[in-house]
């Protein structure tokens, strides 16, 4: 995994976190995701649904995932990246996989329930079948901040 501390001007980020205060505005934990193609297009972006659509496998990542493969016409999305707010969890890291995803970008930490740098890390298992590039810490402060602000007016 490689740490990235700033990325200049990355609208992929940026909507990622757009993305995500709208998923806070509903009331969902903000998360964002964004599935970038291969010729640098917006193919899907998502945020948390669980609360709206009362499904625990609403995240950002599978939502984004799902509409990335209906537009792509595809179950793979090879030479896609993925931009999202926080460290994937070990459903969603397990899912990108199975996708084929070609890089990860991401934004926060979750050492509590991550699975990527944090928890089971997926992509270091002898049973993953395919493991993405990975990059971490991308708006790493803003996707925090937009976190801990939900979590902090709900207490």
């Amino acid at each position: 995994m490689v740490r990235a501390m700033t990325l200049k001007a990355n609208p992929y980020m940026a909507q990622a976190l757009a993305e995500a205060e709208a998923a806070a505005s509903r009331g969902e934990v903000p998360v964002g995701a964004v599935v970038v193609g291969d010729a640098g297009e917006i193919v899907a972006a998502a945020g948390n649904r669980i609360v709206e659509w009362k499904d625990p496998t609403a995240h950002a990542e599978l939502i984004a995932i799902r509409e990335a493969c209906r537009v792509l016409g595809s179950e793979r999305l090879t030479g896609c990246d993925l931009y999202v707010t926080l460290e994937p969890c070990p459903m969603c890291a397990q899912a990108l996989a199975f996708a084929r995803i070609r890089r990860i970008y991401f934004g926060a930490d979750d050492p509590k329930g991550g699975g990527v740098e944090h928890g089971p890390r997926i992509f270091a298992q002898p049973t993953c079948h395919h493991r993405p590039e990975v990059y971490g810490g991308i708006a790493a402060t803003k996707a925090a901040a937009i976190l801990k602000d939900f979590f902090a007016a709900r207490r």
